[in-house]
């Protein structure tokens, strides 16, 4: 028979474990998606080239609009709803992995073409041609020009009439590498199963442009010369052998290219194909229709800024194409026909010029050609034949100027002269709307993407309210009554919207629903437990957003900061955030800033980028003067600053080498110099890849680690610490260094060979411990002839002793700090005992690789830590409990009760990346570079906001549960129906209570 005693002995450990565990602890229920959590689903800028309405059933008439963005994303969008049907990344796909290749994340890259009346799309990046399927995004085929380096550089869908059946195939050119001779290649890829009908190649000095097809002949266009004289090749090739049957050289005198930029289009799939050009000052415009040898030029105006051909790419549309030509102060249109028996060029009329910028698309309807004009008060129908206008819509919603755009247009059934025109149409403000007859259907926010650097605000209290209690509290008293009398006064006026207001935040918080609140005058407020804050986004094109976090990430306003050029991107090296002030200031690489306020996105201040990149990094330090972000120039120089402006602490930079320096601040009368403290550099063949410093709200909560038999390890919590990683690519060895930032000493130091450097090495740092994540490989002890491969995390913990109740040299009377401990004191004694930590470390095999590591941060640092890390595999968020990675778990043991109260369990080589810790949920986030934390009010919550090339995710993590707050699941309603049932049953009750107690009194004694 068990006693109580002996079943409490038996249960306890395992009821005191199960908080612990770390499943439950991380779960994100279904409930809480889309409300602890936002996810702005992006596909990137939307290319003019790659972006067109396609129907991927042919007996259907309901199309889908397709794109391939300039953050290398293919995906399909309804046209209905603006909602993704599909996307997939192409960097993912590409067998080179040279994202720069192909221009992504630069604003320009790959190829996207469909074939007509087929159900399927087919895209090139990289060196890699990719078919997928139009309705489901699924693979179809996968074909590379592999192993030499070389990439795409046009892609075409020819129509073939073979064996008597049609046949649709791709036509892939590549370049392939210098070194390969400058070789080009083309080939014919069947459409069934991405094989290889033909391949025509040539070694020339010639530059491949583009291919472009008619109904017998496949053209490929190159350019021949060298830069800033070239002319135009155009080969003949045979399409059913790809063998070359002419040539034809275009160009002559005062028609010379500068580069393949002055190359306006080369007309793909069409009756009769084009190449046109400019000449570099953009005075003249030739047009050749492709297999002819006559070039014809068109003048073009003196003040003309750019040029653009719009042609229709079915075989069966008229060979009629539009010119769009930009000035400086507006835009015009031209529509040329082409005569398929001459191959002449004539200009059929002529649209008027107007102010402003336009945009103009091409749909095609049969043989109906139209083109549709988007200015910025109206959108123009026209038709290829002739200029009379066939409909017209204003604009009803007038905001942003469209910049490029593709259309489809209907005839309405039963009318000949009723048209519908659905454009979609990329604006200056980087965003995607589909306009419908003149109304603004849906607008996606396309601009999120590609963001470099972010940080978290506070919602700016009420200046004027600040400034009044400021006032009272120092000026006369009686004039501070009437003060603040005059202003309860001004305040009645918001009474009435606040007593309307009153319903909805009732029936919110009985319901459990969030109500962003919102002050009078429609100003922010911020909220009680800290989750309404402002997140200031920068992105690589310019663009500067405020997000909502609190209102499920909403877009509160955009800045255009600067213009950036097409290829070039805005390098953010830093945000700092005054929360005092309502204000953020962010620098740029190329000696660029800006200063906006955080609540309206307002620019107080800025300064453009130089055309050299002279900072490398910046830091956050403690001045005189405040907290400063300061520049760090190339190659680590700071160089001097005024007295009050100088670092009061060790600032870690990058040398020219790539060593680590300290740098510290002398001052010399009004400036400051800086000098070098220590440098560290790693051994021999050995180069740094990355650096982990803690966050800059590091709370710590206790300064030791009770064990279960009431023993204490006392943490090493230095706050001036930071991990770098350094690989030697020869022998395929990890070096991970703990360094002092005030001494430059090395703390700890380990080293893990078999290491991949290709791949991704990263590490994080918070409290007393650290992390670092690779890809390596490691001998059997049992067989050191077997290895076990793959993504690995190594976790490290740092305590003053490890032995209990001992805080080691720290802790002795005759080096403590009292007794003048200093951090850049002699340590290098063997036989002394100096203040290095102690150090506890575990790997572990992850079951799938990690990225962007960062660390849940709460206001008190009670709540237990979480590691935050993107997988790039399943494109999810993952928080992963401390006592998952905790390095002192037993091995080839279970724990014994005392450390089962501590919370450990027993050690496993694999870990596996368990659903219920993903955050994201089922949310499908892409591309995330990065992840910011913040703490709320709230001990139990950390904000946490992801966001990269692609993305943008935010969510709350409560690494200890949600304890001070009731969540989303508590059943308001029963409690506020019993309160009030009470209530009533106490207001009932009391007259029948009262009347009992007056009878009893005058009821007579017996």
């Amino acid at each position: 028979m068990h006693t109580p005693s002996t079943v409490l002995r038996t249960v306890l450990p395992s009821l005191l474990l199960l908080p612990l565990l770390p499943s439950p602890a991380a779960a994100v229920f279904r409930d809480e998606v889309g409300h602890i959590d936002y996810h702005h689903r992006l596909l990137g800028l939307p290319q003019r080239e790659t972006t067109f309405f396609h129907r991927p059933r042919r007996d259907d008439r309901a199309s889908l609009l397709y794109t391939l963005t300039d953050a290398a994303v293919v995906g399909a969008v309804n046209p209905g709803t603006g909602e993704v049907v599909w996307r997939q990344p192409l960097t993912a796909f590409s067998s080179s992995g040279n994202a720069s290749a192909a221009g992504a994340g630069d604003g320009a890259g790959g190829f996207l073409r469909a074939a007509e009346g087929e159900g399927w799309v087919v895209s090139a990046y990289g060196d890699a041609v990719h078919a997928w399927d139009a309705i489901s995004g699924r693979s179809r085929f996968q074909s590379a020009l592999g192993g030499t380096g070389g990439r795409v550089v046009d892609l075409e869908v020819m129509e073939m009439t073979e064996s008597g059946e049609a046949r649709k195939d791709v036509l892939a050119l590549f370049e392939e590498a210098a070194a390969a001779a400058g070789s080009t290649v083309l080939r014919r890829l069947s459409a069934a199963d991405g094989s290889v009908v033909w391949e025509f190649r040539e070694v020339t000095r010639d530059v491949p442009l583009q291919v472009s097809t008619n109904l017998d002949k496949v053209f490929l266009v190159s350019l021949r010369g060298t830069p800033g004289a070239y002319s135009l090749k155009v080969g003949i090739l045979d399409p059913v052998t790809g063998k070359k049957v002419d040539e034809v050289v275009l160009g002559g005198k005062g028609e010379d290219l500068a580069g393949k930029e002055d190359v306006v289009l080369v007309g793909a799939n069409s009756a009769a194909p084009i190449v046109g050009w400019t000449d570099a000052a953009k005075k003249t415009l030739w047009v050749n229709v492709l297999g002819s040898k006559t070039r014809h030029p068109f003048p073009l105006a003196d003040d003309t800024v750019s040029v653009e051909i719009h042609a229709p790419h079915l075989v069966q549309s008229r060979p009629h194409f539009l010119v769009h030509t930009r000035t400086a102060t507006g835009h015009r249109g031209q529509v040329f026909h082409i005569d398929l028996k001459t191959h002449t060029v004539t200009q059929a009329y002529g649209l008027p010029h107007l102010a402003g910028p336009g945009a103009f698309s091409t749909s095609s309807d049969g043989a109906n050609v139209y083109f549709t004009r988007i200015t910025e008060d109206e959108v123009i129908l026209l038709s290829s034949q002739s200029h009379g206008v066939l409909a017209r819509w204003p604009l009803k919603a007038k905001g942003d100027a469209a910049l490029h755009g593709v259309s489809e247009v209907l005839r309405k059934p039963g009318a000949e002269d009723s048209y519908a025109v659905r454009a979609a149409a990329v604006t200056d403000a980087d965003d995607w709307v589909l306009i419908r007859n003149g109304e603004t259907a849906w607008t996606r926010p396309e601009g999120l993407s590609g963001a470099v650097a972010a940080a978290f605000a506070e919602i700016p209290e009420d200046e004027d309210l600040a400034r009044s209690l400021e006032h009272e509290a120092h000026g006369n008293p009686w004039e501070a009554y009437l003060h603040r009398v005059r202003r309860h006064l001004n305040d009645l006026r918001y009474l009435p919207a606040w007593l309307e207001s009153i319903p909805a935040r009732f029936m919110s918080s009985v319901l459990g629903a969030d109500v962003a609140p919102a002050a009078a005058g429609g100003k922010l407020v911020r909220d009680s437990f800290g989750f309404r804050k402002l997140a200031i986004l920068a992105t690589r094109r310019g663009m500067v957003y405020g997000l909502d976090v609190g209102n499920k990430g909403g877009i509160l306003w955009r800045t255009r900061a600067f213009k950036m050029p097409r290829g070039l991107r805005w390098d953010v090296k830093g945000i700092q955030v005054h929360d005092g002030t309502a204000r953020a200031t962010l620098l740029g690489a190329h000696n660029d800033f800006v200063v906006l306020r955080v609540d309206t996105g307002e620019i107080l201040e800025a300064k453009g980028p130089s055309p050299q990149a002279t900072t490398q990094a910046t830091a956050l330090v403690n001045t005189a003067s405040g907290t400063r972000l300061i520049r760090i120039g190339r190659g680590g120089k700071i160089g001097e600053l005024p007295a009050d402006q100088a670092p009061r602490q060790t600032v870690v930079t990058r040398g020219p080498d790539g060593e680590l320096r300290g740098v510290v601040f002398v001052a010399d009368g009004a400036t400051a110099r800086e000098t070098t403290s220590w440098t560290f550099s790693p051994p021999a063949g050995y180069r740094i890849v990355h650096v982990a410093t803690r966050s800059a709200h590091e709370a710590v909560a206790s300064i030791g680690r009770v064990l279960g038999d009431r023993t204490v390890l006392y943490k090493y919590l230095n706050p001036n610490t930071l991990v770098a990683a350094a690989v030697n690519d020869a022998t395929r060895t990890l070096a991970v260094y703990l360094l002092d930032t005030v001494s430059g000493q090395i703390l700890a130091s380990a080293r893990h060979p078999g290491v991949d450097p290709s791949k991704a090495i990263e590490c994080a740092l918070s409290e007393n411990w650290f992390a670092c994540t690779f890809f390596g490989r490691y001998p059997l002890r049992d067989d050191p002839a077997q290895s076990l491969q793959g993504y690995q995390i190594v976790v490290s913990d740092l305590y003053e002793s490890d032995v209990p109740n001992d805080r080691g040299p720290l802790g002795d009377p005759a080096s403590s700090r009292s007794a003048g401990y200093s951090a850049v004191g002699p340590v290098d004694d063997p036989t002394g005992r100096v203040p290095l930590p102690a150090v506890v470390s575990q790997a572990y095999i992850l079951s799938a690789p990690l990225a962007a590591l960062q660390t849940t941060q709460t206001r008190q640092g009670i709540a237990s830590r979480q590691l935050l890390a993107y997988l790039p595999e399943t494109r999810g968020l993952a928080a992963i409990p401390r006592v998952v990675l905790d390095p002192r778990r037993p091995v080839g043991r279970d724990p014994t009760p005392a450390e089962v109260e501590e919370g450990l369990i027993r050690y496993h080589p694999a870990l596996e990346i368990d659903p219920r810790s993903v955050v994201s949920h089922e949310w499908d986030v892409l591309g995330v570079d990065k992840i910011e934390t913040v703490p709320a009010v709230v001990e139990s919550t950390c904000l946490v906001l992801a966001y990269g090339s692609v993305d943008v995710f935010g969510t709350r993590v409560t690494p200890s549960f949600l304890f001070d707050i009731l969540g989303k699941g508590f059943n308001k309603a029963s409690l506020v129906t019993t309160v009030a049932a009470l209530g009533v049953g106490v207001v009932l009750l009391a007259p029948m209570v009262r009347r009992k107690q007056i009878n009893m009194r005058w009821k007579a004694p017996l």
